[in-house]
Protein backbone atom coordinates (compact mmCIF):
# COMPACT_ATOMS: atom_id res chain seq x y z
CA UNK A 1 0.00 0.00 0.00
CA UNK A 2 0.90 3.56 0.13
CA UNK A 3 3.37 5.41 2.40
CA UNK A 4 -0.21 6.44 4.44
CA UNK A 5 -1.38 2.54 4.26
CA UNK A 6 -4.57 3.39 1.45
CA UNK A 7 -3.96 1.78 -1.59
CA UNK A 8 -3.98 3.67 -4.94
CA UNK A 9 -7.04 1.68 -6.34
CA UNK A 10 -9.21 -0.81 -5.60
CA UNK A 11 -11.74 -2.84 -7.47
CA UNK A 12 -13.85 -6.04 -7.24
CA UNK A 13 -16.54 -8.38 -8.42
CA UNK A 14 -20.15 -7.75 -9.06
CA UNK A 15 -21.57 -9.14 -6.10
CA UNK A 16 -18.63 -8.10 -3.60
CA UNK A 17 -17.46 -11.37 -2.59
CA UNK A 18 -14.08 -10.89 -4.25
CA UNK A 19 -12.09 -7.60 -3.49
CA UNK A 20 -8.51 -6.17 -4.61
CA UNK A 21 -6.19 -3.55 -3.58
CA UNK A 22 -3.03 -2.07 -6.05
CA UNK A 23 -0.33 0.11 -4.37
CA UNK A 24 1.34 1.62 -7.17
CA UNK A 25 -0.08 2.68 -10.79
CA UNK A 26 -0.39 0.00 -13.12
CA UNK A 27 3.08 0.30 -15.52
CA UNK A 28 0.55 -0.45 -18.88
CA UNK A 29 -3.26 -0.30 -19.63
CA UNK A 30 -4.20 -1.83 -22.65
CA UNK A 31 -7.26 -3.15 -24.83
CA UNK A 32 -7.23 -6.64 -25.99
CA UNK A 33 -9.36 -7.85 -28.85
CA UNK A 34 -7.61 -11.16 -29.26
CA UNK A 35 -10.09 -14.25 -30.13
CA UNK A 36 -9.17 -15.61 -26.65
CA UNK A 37 -9.91 -12.14 -24.79
CA UNK A 38 -13.62 -11.99 -26.05
CA UNK A 39 -14.37 -15.18 -25.28
CA UNK A 40 -13.03 -14.61 -21.49
CA UNK A 41 -15.19 -11.28 -21.36
CA UNK A 42 -18.62 -12.29 -23.44
CA UNK A 43 -17.12 -9.05 -24.82
CA UNK A 44 -16.17 -7.55 -28.29
CA UNK A 45 -12.84 -7.09 -26.37
CA UNK A 46 -10.71 -6.86 -23.00
CA UNK A 47 -9.34 -4.02 -21.39
CA UNK A 48 -6.68 -4.77 -18.93
CA UNK A 49 -4.17 -2.85 -16.21
CA UNK A 50 -0.72 -4.34 -15.57
CA UNK A 51 0.45 -4.86 -12.33
CA UNK A 52 3.27 -6.14 -10.74
CA UNK A 53 1.98 -9.08 -8.03
CA UNK A 54 3.91 -7.71 -5.28
CA UNK A 55 2.15 -4.53 -5.38
CA UNK A 56 -1.59 -6.46 -6.05
CA UNK A 57 -3.71 -7.77 -3.13
CA UNK A 58 -6.85 -10.15 -3.34
CA UNK A 59 -8.47 -8.08 0.11
CA UNK A 60 -11.65 -9.99 0.60
CA UNK A 61 -12.54 -13.59 -1.33
CA UNK A 62 -10.40 -15.84 -3.39
CA UNK A 63 -11.19 -16.14 -7.32
CA UNK A 64 -11.56 -19.39 -8.95
CA UNK A 65 -9.18 -19.64 -11.54
CA UNK A 66 -9.75 -21.12 -15.32
CA UNK A 67 -6.59 -22.27 -17.34
CA UNK A 68 -7.42 -20.37 -20.58
CA UNK A 69 -4.11 -21.87 -22.87
CA UNK A 70 -0.72 -23.40 -21.84
CA UNK A 71 0.61 -20.09 -20.46
CA UNK A 72 -2.03 -18.48 -18.78
CA UNK A 73 -4.85 -18.46 -16.26
CA UNK A 74 -7.96 -16.18 -16.04
CA UNK A 75 -9.43 -15.37 -12.68
CA UNK A 76 -13.54 -14.99 -12.30
CA UNK A 77 -15.75 -14.90 -9.14
CA UNK A 78 -17.18 -18.40 -8.85
CA UNK A 79 -20.12 -16.53 -7.03
CA UNK A 80 -21.47 -14.13 -9.58
CA UNK A 81 -19.05 -14.97 -13.17
CA UNK A 82 -16.97 -11.53 -13.05
CA UNK A 83 -13.97 -11.54 -15.01
CA UNK A 84 -10.79 -10.25 -12.85
CA UNK A 85 -7.89 -10.88 -14.59
CA UNK A 86 -5.48 -12.58 -17.03
CA UNK A 87 -1.78 -13.95 -15.28
CA UNK A 88 0.52 -15.92 -16.94
CA UNK A 89 1.36 -18.76 -15.36
CA UNK A 90 4.17 -18.57 -12.83
CA UNK A 91 4.77 -14.75 -14.15
CA UNK A 92 5.58 -11.57 -12.03
CA UNK A 93 2.41 -9.45 -13.17
CA UNK A 94 -1.34 -9.79 -13.49
CA UNK A 95 -3.65 -7.77 -15.67
CA UNK A 96 -6.57 -6.51 -14.22
CA UNK A 97 -9.50 -6.04 -15.82
CA UNK A 98 -10.59 -2.39 -16.28
CA UNK A 99 -13.81 -2.27 -15.38
CA UNK A 100 -13.73 -4.18 -12.15
CA UNK A 101 -11.92 -1.00 -10.54
CA UNK A 102 -14.01 0.98 -8.40
CA UNK A 103 -12.84 3.88 -10.64
CA UNK A 104 -12.71 2.74 -13.84
CA UNK A 105 -12.26 6.14 -15.01
CA UNK A 106 -8.84 6.32 -13.48
CA UNK A 107 -7.29 3.50 -15.60
CA UNK A 108 -7.69 4.85 -19.55
CA UNK A 109 -6.18 2.32 -21.97
CA UNK A 110 -3.11 3.21 -23.96
CA UNK A 111 -2.84 1.01 -26.34
CA UNK A 112 -4.13 -2.27 -28.42
CA UNK A 113 -3.33 -5.70 -28.78
CA UNK A 114 -4.92 -8.66 -30.61
CA UNK A 115 -6.09 -6.47 -33.72
CA UNK A 116 -6.34 -9.25 -36.02
CA UNK A 117 -9.44 -10.01 -34.33
CA UNK A 118 -11.10 -6.64 -33.43
CA UNK A 119 -14.68 -6.55 -35.10
CA UNK A 120 -14.78 -3.86 -38.12
CA UNK A 121 -17.64 -1.97 -35.67
CA UNK A 122 -15.73 -1.47 -33.12
CA UNK A 123 -13.84 2.05 -34.30
CA UNK A 124 -17.42 3.43 -35.13
CA UNK A 125 -18.81 2.93 -31.54
CA UNK A 126 -18.40 6.49 -30.56
CA UNK A 127 -20.39 7.80 -33.47
CA UNK A 128 -23.67 5.43 -32.48
CA UNK A 129 -26.50 7.40 -31.02
CA UNK A 130 -26.57 6.76 -27.24
CA UNK A 131 -28.37 7.45 -24.64
CA UNK A 132 -27.92 7.31 -20.82
CA UNK A 133 -29.84 4.38 -18.51
CA UNK A 134 -32.59 6.77 -17.11
CA UNK A 135 -33.15 8.00 -21.13
CA UNK A 136 -33.47 4.60 -21.99
CA UNK A 137 -35.73 3.21 -19.27
CA UNK A 138 -37.50 6.19 -17.85
CA UNK A 139 -37.82 7.90 -14.47
CA UNK A 140 -40.71 5.81 -13.74
CA UNK A 141 -39.13 2.17 -14.66
CA UNK A 142 -35.81 3.61 -12.90
CA UNK A 143 -37.20 3.89 -9.38
CA UNK A 144 -38.38 0.61 -9.48
CA UNK A 145 -35.19 -1.11 -10.01
CA UNK A 146 -33.61 -2.53 -6.99
CA UNK A 147 -29.48 -3.00 -7.68
CA UNK A 148 -27.73 -6.04 -6.14
CA UNK A 149 -24.42 -5.13 -7.57
CA UNK A 150 -21.93 -4.33 -4.31
CA UNK A 151 -20.92 -0.34 -4.05
CA UNK A 152 -17.90 0.44 -5.99
CA UNK A 153 -16.58 1.09 -2.34
CA UNK A 154 -15.26 -1.40 0.87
Amino acid sequence: MTEAGQPVLTGGCQCGAIRFAVSTAPAKISICHCRMCQKATGAPFASYADIEKADFAWTKGTPSAFQSSSIAMRDFCAACGTPLSFRRIDGPRIEIMTGTFDRPDHVVPTRQYGTESRLGWVVGIANLPSQTTQQNYGPEKMATIVSHQHPDHD
